[in-house]
């Protein structure tokens, strides 16, 4: 006879980790970020896009130093602000343009968010991502819901095929107002970023609205970056969490 125990199904780590336990592995990667994130008191971000491959001394080393020095700007706005914690600088937990955000918020001594991702070549979080404040995910669709669902704010530095599944995915969502709340999407390198995706074509062809060319905007220095979002971006807090996180229960 097959041996069975009395222990709760959640405790059943053969099963969690089967086929069977993919959904609650999936609504884990929800609910626990949440959890953490509420008890940290994030209350938005400004996400940071941008290759894993660049370095501060390297041939595109000026995009790196200038998200890390953009980060540090408006990590130190943003704690002049009331409230909740605003606008913290968030990344993909990588190395590269991500690393370089969250080195800015650490240089601002501010906390800063990496969502990292499990990959078959072992991408390791970078160390200035806060503690308490780092996460692991297995599932891309799951970190992708964690990028926009708090996010007030997109920047995008030059990168490749991730970078630009980020970008557009979080632009589609704008494009069909599936965002709950506007999102500034900011593409930084204008010289880059015309050579990669040529918008203009894409009007030109009917294939987007010229009034979709609205949804970005190019910046090519820090200043003009730091001022841009500085004045556009909501001062006064926003609802941000949903009903459920809010609810109180009796059991555990």
């Amino acid at each position: 006879m097959p041996k069975f125990t009395s222990e709760p199904a959640y405790h059943n780590r053969k099963f969690l980790d089967s086929d069977d336990g993919r959904p609650v592995r999936i609504l884990a990667e929800y609910l626990e970020p949440l959890y953490r994130l509420r008890r940290e008191g994030v209350h938005d971000t400004i996400v940071f896009f941008g290759s894993a491959r660049m370095t501060e001394d390297g041939p595109l080393g000026h995009y790196y130093n200038d998200a890390r020095l953009l980060a540090k700007k408006l990590a130190e706005w943003a704690k002049t602000l009331h409230g909740s914690r605003r606008f913290v600088i968030c990344s993909g937990g990588g190395g590269g343009i991500m690393e370089a955000a969250n080195r800015g918020a650490a240089d601002a001594g501010e906390k800063t968010i990496g969502f990292n991702i499990g990959l078959p070549h072992e991408q390791r979080p970078n160390p200035y991502i806060t503690p308490e404040l780092l996460f692991e995910f297995h599932y891309f669709f799951m970190r992708k819901l964690w990028f926009s669902h708090l996010s007030r704010a997109l920047i995008v530095f030059p990168g490749g095929f991730g970078t630009l599944d980020e970008f557009m995915e979080t632009l589609t969502l704008a494009q069909t107002k599936k965002l709950d709340r506007k999102v500034l999407i900011l593409l930084y390198g204008s010289k880059y970023w015309e050579e990669v995706i040529n918008f203009k074509s894409l009007v030109k062809h009917g294939t987007i609205d010229s009034e979709d060319l609205n949804l970005i905007k190019q910046v090519d220095d820090v200043q003009t970056a730091f001022d841009y979002l500085k004045k556009n971006l909501p001062q006064k807090a926003e609802a941000t969490y949903p009903a459920l996180a809010k609810a109180k229960f009796s059991g555990r």
